[in-house]
């Protein structure tokens, strides 16, 4: 099996179906899967990923993963009691061959509360998947000389550089044994600069902090939840402040452009939530305006977390690092350069939810590439409501 375990996903899938269960629990959601990579051909993958789907659905949580669940200061006991009942319905998705490319279509479709776990391991399962048949016989040598060199500059760092990093690389790992011996690696080699894992899995089994607050699903999903669409973005944080009260703070800035972000983050969130994450835009510009942004509502941004988590390397973290030391705290979360970094060229695929309670949901990005919408009359209309400049390409 490539997934043994449903704890092999992201925390924050966790963190957002809690939010579900108390406020939502009624909500019915779509996703579509898509692959970014030019000339990506997936189709003789289908069957295995059936396959594959078909062994998740038969996996149920084993009780020292509900206890170890259960200790997250975060985790209620009623969501860790509803875990103990859940298991993945196979009628919710489909997975199937197309004559376009990439060859590949799964569509998940039905309530919110019993899909929502789908999107990780399905990702990680069509990566390692393509890779097997791919990379026969991959270099693991040239790896693990690649997270050695990796490692190498983390420790040559100036000690009074604050720095660390987090391994967000689940969704486009290249395998589920390498995934293990890179967090093993970090945790073993660089403890003090390692700040722990979006993998729940992994952070059990190796010790180290599991990490992670909300995804774009959850402000997509405010969009059809909340009383209006102007309003959805602060609905999302209200809700979320509801549920965890000051736990979890780090608050996504991207779903509808920075410039929507900060005229909602108000004097009020900027003081509730202990920082922003970026996963779009240039970081560095992100980073000098939220700075400014707290300093003009009257909060010091030194005592706020900046998190980047959008195509880092190591360089480009330490460069970012660099920049705002001691003018704020900042996180890193690494993806696919520490997980899939064996000299292939990784997938790029994502999942996304394109429809919530019948109505189309969009993520408008910093980035033009990463907007999501299956309904261009909709992302034409939510540009309008938020006051966006239209796009030349989404």
């Amino acid at each position: 099996m490539i997934v043994e375990s449903l704890l092999d996903t992201d925390l924050y899938k966790f963190t957002m179906m809690q939010v579900v269960l108390h406020h939502f629990p009624g909500a019915q959601v779509e996703y579509e899967f898509r692959c970014r990579t030019p000339g990506a051909d997936l189709s003789p993958d289908v069957d295995a990923i059936r396959s594959g789907v078909e062994d998740l659905c038969r996996l149920r949580f084993r009780e020292e993963e509900l206890a170890y669940l259960r200790g997250l200061r975060f985790m209620k006991s009623d969501f860790v009691d509803f875990l103990g009942l859940f298991q993945f319905n196979p009628k919710y998705i489909r997975v199937e061959r197309t004559p376009e490319p990439p060859g590949l279509a799964i569509a998940i479709r039905g309530p919110w509360l019993h899909t929502i776990l789908f999107e990780i391991p399905v990702l990680a399962m069509v990566s390692e998947i393509y890779f097997r048949r791919t990379q026969p016989q991959p270099d693991f040598e040239e790896g693990r000389r690649r997270l050695a060199a990796k490692i190498a500059i983390v420790r040559g760092l100036e000690p009074d550089l604050d720095f660390r990093i987090s391994d967000f690389g689940t969704r486009r790992r290249f395998s589920r044994a390498w995934h293990d011996e890179v967090v093993a690696t970090l945790r073993r080699e660089i403890p003090e600069r390692f700040a722990g894992t979006s993998n729940v899995w992994l952070a059990m089994k190796h010790g180290v902090t599991p990490l992670g607050t909300m995804a774009h699903e959850y402000m997509q999903a405010c969009q059809a939840l909340g009383p209006r669409l102007r309003d959805s973005q602060v609905f999302a944080f209200d809700t979320w402040a509801k549920e965890y009260r000051g736990d979890l703070g780090i608050a996504l800035s991207d779903t509808y452009g920075l410039d929507a972000f900060l005229r909602d983050f108000d004097m009020y969130f900027c003081k509730l939530f202990d920082g922003a994450r970026h996963d779009s835009g240039d970081p560095f510009e992100w980073g000098e305006r939220l700075i400014a942004h707290y300093r003009k509502n009257r909060v010091d941004p030194r005592t706020k977390t900046l998190v980047f988590s959008d195509q880092l390397s190591i360089p480009l973290a330490i460069e970012i690092a660099r920049r705002f030391r001691g003018r704020a705290i900042t996180a890193f979360g690494i993806g696919t350069n520490l997980t899939n970094d064996l000299g292939y060229e990784p997938l790029n695929i994502v999942i996304k939810m394109t429809e919530c309670n019948g109505q189309p949901v969009a993520k408008v990005s910093d980035a033009p590439g990463k907007t999501v919408s299956k309904d261009p009359g909709y992302l034409a209309y939510l540009r309008q409501v938020f006051g966006l400049e239209p796009a030349k390409t989404d």
